[in-house]
């Protein structure tokens, strides 16, 4: 059984593995990226009123614990906002961005 929300995922385990690893400047930098890029998908589906979204408990217990600070990502407070924004997103939205992450960090 996994015990962190982003374990259920390969992709999003490996680039937070990878986020951690990475220099302080080029994670805030890639944060206000993912931050940008997320809300671009936002006004994309803004279009579709009737797409449901719906983050699943096990992230929302993930966000229940980056409000208590509680983990690396959430002293990284313009990462924490990135994942904040990218949990509300739609799963495969979500996944999407954490596989094109895990594949260009990757390289």
């Amino acid at each position: 059984m996994n015990r962190r929300w982003y374990d259920s995922n390969e992709h999003t385990e490996k680039a937070l593995a990878l986020l951690k690893d990475m220099d302080e400047e080029r994670r805030r930098a890639l944060s206000r990226d993912l931050t940008n890029v997320v809300r671009q998908i936002k006004e994309l589906h803004e279009e579709d009123e009737e797409q449901e979204v719906s983050i699943g408990i096990d992230r929302v217990l993930g966000l229940y614990k980056i409000s208590n600070s509680r983990r690396w990502y959430d002293k990284v407070s313009i990462l924490s906002y990135a994942l904040k924004t990218m949990s509300t997103l739609p799963k495969e939205d979500f996944y999407n961005i954490m596989e094109g992450l895990s594949t260009s960090l990757s390289a």
